[in-house]
């Protein structure tokens, strides 16, 4: 390996609006190494690829080729540079042959026509230098995902072939699938590429990656090679050792313990680990885990959102049936999704319906809420919730973060839930937002409602858990009561490790 990266990064700045997404952050790939690169959502990771690529350009700060300053337009400008990326979604077309894909748009012709036997010659040629020996004339779709993933990653490399980016290249693969790619990178990294790994497998990382470079909230936190680190010393680095809260409610021992109000058992699906848990009355269930984990997979499980393929639902001692929203809405349940703007608020509807839709859906459309109730109930939640809007008519895609994020509470609250499953609840609001809502999480508990909250900040989820069930690898791994309701036990949880070992 020189001294010299292949490609550098050096005090890059990327600024959305008012949002510094990047802030002076260092990135350098050295020939012949797997660099990965880490951190939670909001990072910046996606960003970072994006001006490494050319995707986006960079406010301030600067790029650098084998040393020289470069300026890229655009992917394809960064291609021409020896740049390409590879996607978890191969970005490439199904309905053509595996040769096809590999040569589109550079096809060798002869007075204008395809050179068909040599694309085909070459594709062998080439998939044999991957240990593949396939027939190149077939459809990429008969193809495993693994094998898709290959072939993108030899097109790649045929089209740049200094820098390869693998963009979670993994997430849909199987242990030996995963092992198989591994070795073509390695291979790859043994030619002299640089290779940029993101994933949100840690075992991956330290199985595959000779250095680690971490973003937490636009900044660089460190760039160490993996041999000087452990899990627990990464997983602490991506979440942070800043503790914002100092207290948790206390564990409810079972005599003090409200009702069960849900009981899931044995809830599961296809690339999901089955669970058991229980949610009592007054009482919050805290989630804990890294991006990729498996959280908001479990919120999904719990709405019905993907349908459980095993296990039974009970509310209040009584078997139900959730396979899709609507059944889970019937039986009291509520959902603030982690992506308020997608999957949360119908931006164009105003205020006052977006806060009424799920109480009006519950009631059925032959029982239409009027004016006046929509009125007196939006009015009466917006109060209770601090809604700062200029009326409650305006489209809710005009406010902010954190009122949206209230309006999507107001929405399950109007219902009088049983059961309120928060999916990031604070994340990307102001701190006077995230404040009030971390202080309706703890009256709403107060009020007796279950709850089960999904942060990525461990210090608020400490704040006002009286369980906390850690997610790792799509399995609930642990679950933390009383004095183990701490940051250190968390982090090691998480991070897979004996609570003894300390970082």
């Amino acid at each position: 390996m020189t001294d010299t990266p292949v490609l550098e990064a050096r005090g890059v700045v990327k600024i959305f609006g008012q949002h510094r997404a990047l802030d002076t952050v260092d990135f350098a790939a050295m020939p012949g190494e797997v660099h990965a690169l880490l951190g939670e959502n909001g990072a910046g990771k996606s960003t970072l690829i994006k001006i490494l690529t050319g995707a986006y350009q960079p406010d301030a700060g600067e790029l650098l080729l084998d040393g020289q300053p470069i300026t890229l337009r655009d992917p394809l400008h960064g291609q021409g540079y020896g740049i390409g990326t590879v996607y978890q979604e191969v970005n490439l077309l199904p309905n053509r042959s595996v040769a096809e894909n590999l040569f589109l748009g550079r096809q060798p012709t002869r007075f204008g026509l395809v050179r068909r036997h040599e694309i085909e010659a070459r594709a062998r040629q080439l998939m044999a230098g991957y240990g593949l020996d396939i027939d190149v004339r077939a459809e990429l779709s008969e193809f495993s995902v693994a094998v898709q993933q290959i072939v993108a990653i030899a097109r790649a490399v045929e089209l740049s072939g200094k820098v390869l980016v693998l963009d979670e290249p993994t997430a849909s693969l199987d242990r030996t699938e995963v092992q198989r790619l591994f070795a073509v990178i390695r291979g790859l990294k043994a030619k002299g590429l640089a290779i940029i790994f993101i994933t949100h497998f840690l075992d991956q990382v330290f199985d595959l990656a000779d250095r680690v470079t971490i973003l937490r909230n636009g900044k660089k936190v460190a760039t160490q090679p993996l041999s000087t680190l452990n899990t627990t010393d990464v997983v602490r680095m991506m979440l942070g050792k800043d503790v914002a809260f100092e207290h948790h409610p206390s564990s409810l021992s079972s005599g003090a313990r409200g009702a069960v109000r849900v009981q899931f058992q044995n809830i599961g699906r296809k690339g999901m680990a089955p669970f058991d848990l229980a949610v009592h009355e007054g009482e919050v269930v805290g989630v804990a885990g890294l991006l990729g984990s498996g959280r908001t997979e479990v919120a999904r499980l719990m709405f019905g959102v993907d349908a459980s393929e095993v296990g039974t639902f009970e509310v209040d001692g009584k078997p139900v049936t959730i396979r899709n929203p609507a059944q889970a809405v019937a039986v009291g349940f509520g959902f603030c999704p982690e992506d308020r703007k997608l999957d949360g608020i119908f931006g164009d509807l105003s205020v006052r319906e977006n806060i009424i839709i799920a109480l009006q859906a519950k009631l059925g459309w032959f029982k239409a809420l009027n004016r006046d109730d929509q009125i007196e109930l939006a009015g009466r939640y917006a109060e209770a919730l601090d809604i700062r809007a200029a009326n409650h008519d305006m489209p809710v895609r005009l406010l902010s973060g954190g009122n949206q994020q209230k309006v999507i509470l107001a929405r399950w609250l109007a219902i009088d839930p049983t059961f309120l499953i928060l999916d990031e609840p604070t994340r990307g609001i102001d701190v006077g937002a995230h404040a009030e809502i971390v202080r309706t999480i703890n009256r709403l508990r107060e009020e007796g409602l279950a709850l089960f909250v999904i942060s990525s900040e461990i210090d608020e989820v400490v704040a006002y858990s009286n369980r906390i069930v850690v997610m790792r690898d799509r399995e609930m791994v642990a679950e933390l009561t009383g004095d183990a309701i701490a940051t250190d036990a968390i982090v090691q949880a998480i991070a897979g490790t004996p609570q003894e070992v300390r970082a």
